[in-house]
């Protein structure tokens, strides 16, 4: 197994980066969106793909989403023949590391995913980063996959950069989804099989404890 090397020093400076978990408790009260899909009259199935720095945590918080029938970590933005760890960790690739959002549209909406994206999910101000992982595979991101997806996702920022909530102006990009990679098998449900392991402990669960505090109508406990 590899590691990017700034998850690796966070191991051994644990005793250091303990104080930063306050910081990444932190969540942001964001508005509902005002342009959304309505929640549809019958069962299906629709898929997201969203980036926010390590997919691991990314891939943590939107399992306990109400709605959502799966999340799998990968990666999005570069060629198939790049999307695989070791070479996405170089961050020369234009792979981001990303989860794909399976839901059930009649439960949950797609502005509703984005709030939770926002909000608790990753810090949508930090440009090429989060937290202590660097580069341009760690980047905020919304890969939309039809028209309407694209529409929600802009109008949203707009919204609210412009209601201000947020200390900076929010850095993710919208781009169009060309393909979405599933990542190597050790990288699926990696919060769930190593709830102990320091870079969880402090950068991942604290996002699964705010999505129950700040959106407890879309928690569900798993």
């Amino acid at each position: 197994m590899s590691f990017s090397l700034s998850r690796i020093l966070l191991v051994f400076l644990i005793g250091t980066t303990l104080a930063c978990s306050a910081a990444a408790a932190t969540s942001v009260a964001i508005p509902n969106p005002v342009i959304d899909a309505p929640l549809a009259t019958a069962k299906g199935v629709q898929t997201a793909v969203i980036a926010g720095g390590c997919f691991w945590g990314i891939e943590a918080v939107f399992e306990h989403v109400k709605g959502v029938t799966g999340v799998t970590s990968g990666y999005s933005g570069g060629a198939a023949e790049t999307a695989n760890y070791e070479m996405v960790s170089g961050g020369n690739t234009g792979h981001a590391e990303s989860v794909r959002v399976t839901y059930d549209p009649s439960q949950v909406s797609y502005g509703q995913l984005l709030k939770v994206f926002f909000a608790v999910a990753h810090n949508p101000t930090e440009l090429n980063r989060q937290g202590p992982d660097i580069g341009t595979h760690y980047r905020s991101a919304i890969f939309y996959a039809n028209e309407e997806q694209q529409r929600i996702a802009e109008a949203y920022i707009a919204q609210i950069n412009k209601a201000r909530v947020l200390k900076r102006p929010i850095a993710t990009k919208v781009v169009a989804l060309n393909a979405f990679y599933e990542a190597e098998s050790y990288h699926q449900d990696y919060a769930k099989h190593h709830p102990d392991q320091p870079y969880i402990v402090i950068h991942d669960l604290p996002k699964v404890a705010n999505l129950r505090k700040q959106i407890p109508e879309l928690y569900v406990s798993r």
